[in-house]
């Protein structure tokens, strides 16, 4: 039964992708917030307060239909913590049946195996838990120490993709907890990717030789080609404190939904653009995603970059593969691209037309409508 969910699942991954690559007027990710409120409170963190209620099921559902309208691929509850909404099972139901991959960023406290069993229920695709230490500290109680029984029940009974993000950076008093977390992910059979945090002040600070260390010993640990976090160069230079060149999508191909119900850059410029999600139009989509973000050169916030990379994959497909695989090359001398990265080669490097036919083919296996008919005649991104 787990090879049959994790085979759909991967079929409306392609989708997605198929999708994203054919229009560039729909939100790829969305995060939205059910609750502020949060049963932890690591000193790092900005997004959580310790009293607000639940925001109501049904302005949940109409939150989540109106990003269905504007044809958002994947919706990811964050918060505070979303396991303390009293009905996360209906809304996740609620993602799936606007066809869009539901995805949660948890602490993991609140895990048993009757509540994973509900989020097997209610269809989660996606958990995603940080682990910021081994043992418990002054900074955060999300240790490995406290946790790892709830990551055993995890690799016993979720249906579910888990990936187990360990965390560099001047909040975490010790950086090689980061490898152990991300190799006692990788012992249960999960995905790990690692975070960098900013500094007390705010800044962006270069990690120091150790944890740069520890960085690369955990990038030693990926497999997969497409590991964002671990393969994206924009990674590399935040690790040295060196600023990225790049478009920042937010406000377009990325949204984050406050619990007000407000349409914001990111959790780190809550306030702008500020529009109410109910209001916001296919315009508001294209507009906001074009401007310039003065905060780009720096941003640690690897969610935007994932789908700035599916932009830059649906813009310069030659450019952004070639330098994927000469970025894992460069790590592993002896890596041999697997069947799918050869016909990925083939495709877009080799011969346009093949990339051509094999889009067309694509679009009406996923049945995703050519762009033009997006823009104009489909009612799912009409605005009225």
């Amino acid at each position: 039964m787990r090879a049959l969910v994790k085979m759909r699942r991967r079929w409306r991954e392609a989708r997605m992708f198929t999708k994203a690559m054919a229009s560039a007027d729909h939100p790829i990710l969305a995060q939205i917030i059910p609750i502020r409120r949060c049963n932890l409170a690591c000193t790092y963190c900005n997004e959580f307060d310790k009293d607000s209620p639940p925001v109501p099921v049904s302005e949940m559902l109409r939150r989540i239909d109106r990003l269905g309208e504007l044809g958002t691929s994947i919706i990811t509850f964050s918060g505070g913590e979303p396991t303390l909404h009293p009905q996360l099972d209906t809304l996740i139901r609620r993602v799936r049946d606007n066809g869009a991959i539901a995805t949660i960023i948890t602490n993991g406290y609140l895990l048993v195996p009757e509540r994973i069993k509900r989020l097997n229920a209610a269809g989660l695709d996606y958990l995603q838990i940080s682990i910021d230490n081994v043992q418990p500290d002054d900074a955060s109680k999300k240790s490995l120490r406290v946790l790892d029984r709830k990551l055993q029940w995890l690799a016993e009974y979720a249906d579910f993709d888990i990936t187990i993000n360990s965390v560099l950076g001047s909040a975490i008093r010790k950086p090689e907890d980061a490898y152990q977390i991300a190799a006692r992910a990788r012992e249960l059979g999960f995905q790990s990717t690692v975070g960098i945090l900013h500094d007390d002040s705010g800044q962006l600070s270069p990690l120091s030789e150790t944890q740069s260390s520890v960085y690369e010993q955990i990038l030693g640990l990926g497999k997969g080609l497409f590991s964002f976090t671990h393969h994206d160069a924009f990674q590399g230079n935040i690790v040295r404190a060196l600023p990225n060149q790049w478009h920042c999508p937010a406000g377009g191909r990325f949204l984050y939904i406050c619990e007000d119900g407000l349409v914001h850059y990111c959790s780190q410029r809550r306030g702008y653009p500020g529009i109410p999600l109910e209001h916001y139009t296919r315009e508001d989509l294209m507009r906001e995603g074009a401007k310039p973000k003065g905060c780009a050169p720096f941003c640690t916030i690897s969610c935007v970059h994932q789908t700035a990379m599916l932009d830059e994959f649906r813009t310069r497909p030659r450019e952004a593969l070639a330098g994927i695989i000469e970025r894992r090359k460069e790590r592993d001398a002896s890596w041999k691209p697997p069947l799918p990265v050869r016909s990925l080669e083939w495709m877009f490097l080799r011969d346009s037309r093949v990339r051509d036919v094999f889009g067309t083919i694509a679009l009406r296996l996923f049945r995703v409508a050519p762009p033009e008919r997006q823009v104009r005649g489909s009612s799912r991104y009409s605005t009225e």
